[in-house]
């Protein structure tokens, strides 16, 4: 299925998306008369730009404890050195799935490795962030991984492989 990513705020750069590939680049006009026939249309609030890399992920993820919301009360909200609590691998991978959550909020679609906890490497696997030396640059038959930021930078959307893994309220 095509999809065009139509950022509001500049419309210099959208996207199409056909799976997890960029089929096309350019001006939204452009896009939409080629493709807006077979295409659905997402607009987003923001100016469409490559995922951003994370390079300290391995510190991230593999030292700090990323506390359950059900913790809250007790351990708070925010990272906590991983000998705040009791670590089993259930733990671990907990912890990465919501830290990596964190970071897909962040506009993060590539990351550092390796990560050498297994819990952790699942994980980082699973939600489907590219591992390595930085994020890739926006082409056509590339992978449609990208970040749509607010003009405050904050992030609106964040799609990695296609998907659409985080979306502001």
């Amino acid at each position: 299925m095509l999809t065009i990513h139509r950022p509001l705020a500049d419309d210099s750069v959208s996207v199409v998306t056909e799976g997890g590939r960029i089929a096309a680049l350019g001006p939204y006009a452009g896009l939409y008369a080629a493709h807006g026939d077979r295409a659905r249309v997402r607009e987003w609030a923001g100016t469409l730009t490559a995922g951003r890399y994370e390079p300290d992920a391995v510190r991230l993820l593999e030292t700090f404890y990323w506390p359950d919301p059900r913790e809250a009360d007790e351990l708070g909200t925010e990272p906590l050195p991983a000998g705040s609590a009791p670590m089993t691998d259930a733990r671990w991978g907990g912890s990465a799935r919501r830290g990596l959550q964190r970071m897909l909020g962040r506009g993060v679609t590539a990351v550092a490795g390796p990560f050498t906890r297994p819990p952790v490497r699942t994980a980082v696997q699973r939600s489907g962030v590219l591992v390595g030396s930085g994020a890739p640059a926006l082409a056509p038959g590339g992978r449609a991984d990208f970040t749509v930021l607010a003009g405050d930078g904050s992030c609106v959307v964040t799609v990695v492989g296609g998907r659409l893994v985080y979306r502001s309220a």
